[in-house]
């Protein structure tokens, strides 16, 4: 089967790369002619582990080819995958300028019937709009099928996710193009992958559903380590006796800086405003949003008790990214928080193994290092934000020699309270305090 991908940003290619290890042969089209130069030489324009391999791998089979053109996705293909951005307005609504553009595109190049697929995060209802616009651009009578399906890839990890996912999502209304997705996906019914039939619509509202109720997870747990540095609890035990409760589970009951990434912001904000658009006040969703705001400035206000005045410090950020394993920057806790140290007076020296460059373009005031034990050097705090694995398991004696203060705060709580104050350290965490605050 041959099959187009619309869109090279980080879904489209991910995808397009995954298909072409199935054995499917796949166009990948951007109009971005540097980033398909590169593309074509095997070099990826983000960090992502594995992905470089694949890609390589199968350039070299044929299987996988770059184009600048529309055209040379749409003729040769039986589905096309639509995967290009849908930035949030200023109101938080999706913007569809992109998704509309291509389907045009694609109408003029359509000369066969087709399956057209949403895979961007779209509002319930872009299937319907979709069909229309392409309808629209078509010079002829020519039958085709829309669809959705949904990516639910998590950055640093998205070639496991493709591979073995916990669910394939599918929604259309032809069983003609249900049946030709699902010959697509063949590969995943050989490890009994759950796949979800359904319409449309239904199809569209799962991924916003999905991410909202993880990103409600998040803003709970950091409620809840805010009560237990309050009361003396630790959060941890909270966390794991909660999710030893099988109705709970234990993923996304970490405290943290908050929430962040192309997802989670993005997604939470679209959804309220589609329910708006509805008359619905999505009033927990709302709420998760409000916390995560919250948890950043807590975070920042927690540093500028300690440590004002900030004016002439020096504090090493360890971690930009919004998650290890990546370089994505989108709503990183990091950039609020460098924001505010900056607006203080402090002088910040950031760290991380992939995202320095993405972070200058935010910051290219700040000193930046990649060596964490320079970064720290003259230090009068630590703030470690993104728990690379870099982070995880740093020579503290060295670490605190090195630092002009031993102030610690341990964003993601990856090391143990009582390791660290034995050792000297002022370590402050999130919801592990354990006294009374």
């Amino acid at each position: 089967m041959h099959i187009g991908i619309i869109g090279t940003g980080y879904v489209g290619l991910v995808t397009g790369a995954c298909f072409s290890e199935f054995g499917v042969f796949v166009t990948c089209v951007d109009k971005d002619r540097q980033k398909v130069a590169k593309l074509k030489k095997g070099i990826i324009p983000f960090y992502e582990p594995g992905l470089e391999d694949i890609v390589k791998r199968n350039l070299q089979a044929g299987r996988l080819r770059f184009s600048n053109r529309i055209k040379d996705a749409v003729e040769s293909s039986l589905v096309v995958f639509i995967a290009v951005g849908t930035p949030p307005r200023g109101d938080g609504s999706a913007d569809l300028s992109y998704i509309k553009e291509v389907a045009r595109e694609i109408a003029r190049h359509m000369d066969s019937y087709k399956v057209i697929v949403t895979k961007s995060t779209v509002p319930v209802g872009t299937g319907r709009k979709l069909k229309e616009w392409i309808k629209e651009g078509l010079k002829e009578n020519i039958d085709f099928d829309v669809a959705s399906n949904p990516e639910f890839l998590r950055e640093g990890s998205a070639l496991e996710d493709f591979m073995r996912p916990d669910r394939v999502v599918i929604g259309a209304e032809s069983q003609q193009a249900v049946a030709i997705l699902k010959d697509l996906y063949r590969p995943l019914y050989l490890i009994e992958t759950p796949f979800v039939i359904t319409n449309i619509e239904t199809a569209e509202l799962i991924k916003y559903a999905s991410n909202s109720f993880l990103a409600t997870k998040i803003s709970f747990i950091n409620e809840i380590a805010l009560l237990c540095d309050r009361v003396g609890a630790d959060v941890h035990v909270v966390a794991k006796a909660m999710g030893l409760d099988r109705r709970i589970g234990p993923k996304f009951l970490h405290p943290g800086p908050g929430f962040g990434g192309s997802c989670f912001p993005k997604d939470t904000r679209a959804l309220i405003k589609l329910a708006e658009e509805k008359g619905i006040e999505m009033k927990l969703v709302n709420a998760t949003v409000e916390v995560n705001e919250r948890q950043k400035r807590i975070m920042v206000e927690r540093i500028r008790s300690i440590m004002t005045p900030l004016k002439g410090k020096k504090i090493a950020v360890l971690g930009l990214s919004f998650k290890p394993n990546t370089n994505d920057i989108r709503d990183a806790p990091s950039i609020y928080i460098i924001g505010e140290l900056l607006r203080d007076g402090a002088r910040v020296c950031g760290c991380d193994p992939a995202a320095v460059e993405d972070m200058k373009k935010v910051f290219p005031q700040i000193r930046y290092e990649e060596d964490v034990y320079q970064a720290v050097r003259g230090a009068n705090a630590v703030v470690l934000v993104t728990e690379w694995n870099q982070f995880r398991n740093l020579d503290l004696r060295q670490l605190k020699s090195l630092m002009k203060e031993p102030n610690f705060f341990d964003l993601r709580n990856v090391y143990e309270p009582d390791k660290m104050q034995a050792m000297g350290f002022n370590y402050y965490c999130v919801g592990r305090n354990l006294k009374v605050l």
